[in-house]
Parts: structure tokens; sequence; C-alpha cells
């Protein structure tokens, strides 16, 4: 063969070997980077989530703003106020202890400020003879304390984007509920804490930060990276200098 075009052969394949180990292990870079990210947020919620309690009674105060509960999203919260049953919502395809059933949502009048917010009380299981069965759950008249937290509105799975009605839901659409209880909500949640009560569980998952995924991803973008370096030293350099040797 010219020695001209095997050289060319060789620049190009180096060229493209270094190329592949520079863009793998660039990418497993960013995926360490994304993890050091999501650690840190991770974190953060945790810091937030070890604070004082916020007093239910200020939320939608004079000087509170959307921005402001925001801001407390995660913090834990301490509630005084009374259930309005009537408006009780079962959100049904959600799990808990790997079992399907509803997350029992009622909304609570905040004593002492009249604002209404909506309390993601917890989880019982569905009844499988009958999907339109509601669940026997107990719901406290008079004023009720709860623990909880802070949390953005409940989290929707897939639908149909169809307005839904009625107790039980795929999912909880802010305004389209508001519109029907003609109730002044919040546009934010508590999660309930606390020992199971009431027909119902609060062993709530705890929010995924993804950084065993990342990590992963990384170690695959890294081991690409070495394969590529380690064939391109196998068949370049070594086997090469075999063939040079046995000539």
């Amino acid at each position: 063969m010219n020695a001209k075009p095997l050289r060319w052969r060789r620049v190009l394949i180096l060229v493209a070997a270094l190329l592949g180990v520079s863009v793998t292990a660039s990418l497993g870079q960013w995926q360490l980077r994304r993890a050091a990210q999501k650690q840190a947020l991770t974190q953060a919620l945790a810091d937030k989530a070890a604070l004082a309690p916020v007093e239910g009674a200020s939320l939608g105060q004079p000087g509170d703003s959307a921005a402001n509960r925001e801001g407390l999203l995660h913090r834990a919260v301490h509630l005084k106020g009374h259930w309005l049953a009537q408006h009780t919502v079962y959100l049904e395809n959600r799990q808990m202890q790997s079992r399907p059933g509803f997350y029992v949502v009622t909304p609570l009048q905040v004593a002492g400020s009249g604002q209404v917010v909506v309390v993601q009380r917890g989880w019982v299981p569905r009844s499988f003879t009958d999907r339109t069965a509601l669940p026997e759950v107990q719901t406290p008249s008079g004023e009720v304390t709860l623990q909880g937290h802070l949390a953005p509105w409940p989290s929707r799975v897939y639908d149909f984007g169809a307005v839904e009605e009625g107790p039980i839901r795929q999912n909880l659409d802010f305004a389209a509920y508001r519109q029907q209880t003609g109730l002044p909500l919040l546009e934010l949640s508590v999660m309930q804490s606390g020992p199971a009560s009431e027909g119902l569980l609060r062993e709530w998952p705890p929010v995924a930060s993804g950084v065993e995924k990342h990590h992963g991803y990384a170690f695959q973008w890294f081991g690409l990276s070495a394969l590529i370096a380690l064939l391109y030293v196998w068949f370049q350099i070594v086997l090469s200098r075999r063939k040079t040797q046995h000539r």
C-alpha cells in the first residue's frame, strides 16, 4: 500500500479517536455537573424543610404575595381551620407502598384569615370491584390542627385534557376547581404529615432528585471514552508494532 494514503488513514483514525474520547468525556462531565446541581437542590430543599414552621394564618394576608408563597414552598407549616368536606376530591391512579389508590384532597378554610388552602391529606386504597365507589375517609367537623409542608398544586398524571368534575378525578386543575367551588383558593397546597389517621396513610414518596441516574449516565460515557482510547491503542499501536516486528 502506498505510504501516503496509509499515513492519511492513520491521521484520520487518530482524529476520530480523539474526537470520540473528547465528546464522550465531555458528556460524562456534563452528567456529573447535572448530578451536582441536583444534589445542591436536594440539600436546599432539606434546609428549607428544617426551618421554623410557617403559620398558616399568615398566608394570603396583606404583605403576602404569590412570589412570597413560591419562596415558602417545601417549608413546614402549621395550620388551624375547618375542613370544607363537601369539596373533597379523590385523585385516582396514585400509588403508596406500591398499591393503587387515591390521594384525598380537601380544602381547609384557615382560621384567622378566611383563606382556603388545598390539603393533600393522604392516600387511601380504591375498591377493585367498583371503580366508582368512594373510600371511607373520616373528615372531622369543627376546628382542626394539622402539620405538613407547603407544596406545589397537586401533581398531574396523564389525562385527555377534558375539564373534570365530581369527586373522583384524574387531575385537579387549579382554575377549573376554583371556578367550580367558588372558593378563594391559594395557588399552592399542603401535604399533611403525621401517622396514619382518618383512614389515610401519609407515607409520601420523597422528591426524586435523579442524582443516581446522572451518575449512571456519567459512568457509561466515561466507560465509552475509555473503550475508544483502548481500541485505538490496541489496533493502531499494539497490533501495528506486532505486524512490523513480524515482517
